[in-house]
């Protein structure tokens, strides 16, 4: 039987992610999930793949979302109360243009201070009505790109065998970044095929391959980059046929509810692996 083992958010877009028992799981995602995003002074978007420090800063606000907090080594904590109101500006996530609400002068400095570059942070609106792509089209706030990301265990424990074959040290999950860990699935990749999963009162609808980038060479707890893994590894048994490598899948959201460590997973629809 398939079970929810991990399950985290990632407040802010590129930031550590916060694990939890259970989430609420709205139509964009785990609720609070990358509502939040790191931008230059000109709105463009930042992300681990040119600032690893992102890596290093630990956001976590409270449930109902009014405060968040960031913290980092070697710095004091900033707490701030979320702005949800504020002037729209325009920001840019892979070229296209959002908006966003600017959450002031005292999380700018800090987040500057801390990553060595002029940046400043936004906030998703409310009226945010972004479509995501995939197979199955669905919503999200500042993620990539669908509203889940879900990886299996025995995903994670193929890569780690092969990584070891190779007399290499095996990689926390957390360089992947994914929402859902799952349990039970014998065989790896098994999310590839799993196109309509049911989890306590959700329901998810299978979008597409996760192509992984060089988010996955940064030491999530150092904030540096760290080497070709496991994307070298990766590359020998991942490639997908549209470019890229792929490992863990996207969902989309087909009926929020809540969602929580030890939950059943049902696979309702199988699907072909689009490997």
């Amino acid at each position: 039987m398939a079970r929810v083992v991990e399950l985290s958010y990632y407040p802010v877009k590129g930031c550590a992610g916060t694990p939890v028992r259970e989430a609420l799981l709205t139509p964009a995602g785990l609720a609070h999930d990358r509502s939040f995003m790191v931008v230059s002074e000109e709105g463009v978007y930042r992300t681990q793949r040119r600032d690893p420090l992102l890596a290093v800063i630990r956001p976590r606000i409270t449930p109902d979302g009014d405060h968040l907090t960031l913290a980092a080594p070697g710095t004091e904590s900033l707490h701030l109360r979320v702005d949800t109101s504020g002037t729209r500006q325009k920001v840019d996530l892979f070229g296209t243009a959002y908006q966003g609400i600017d959450q002031g002068d005292d999380a700018a400095g800090w987040l500057s201070d801390v990553l060595g570059a002029p940046s400043r942070l936004v906030r998703v609106p409310p009226e945010h009505d972004r479509v995501t792509d995939g197979l199955t089209p669905g919503t999200s706030g500042y993620a990539d790109s669908c509203a889940l990301h879900v990886v299996s265990r025995s995903t994670l424990d193929l890569l780690e065998a092969k990584m070891t074959d190779r007399g290499l040290r095996p990689l926390p999950a957390d360089r992947f970044r994914p929402n859902l860990v799952i349990d039970g699935w014998d065989d790896p990749h098994t999310e590839d095929r799993a196109h309509r999963l049911r989890i306590g009162d959700t329901e998810l609808g299978y979008a597409k391959l996760a192509i992984r980038c060089a988010v996955t060479l940064v030491d999530q707890h150092t904030g540096t980059r760290a080497g070709p893994e496991p994307l070298r590894t990766l590359a020998a048994y991942r490639r997908a046929t549209q470019g890229g490598i792929a490992f863990g899948t996207k969902y989309a959201v087909l009926r929020p509810g809540t969602v929580a460590v030890g939950d059943e997973v049902e696979v309702v629809a199988w699907g072909e692996s689009e490997l």
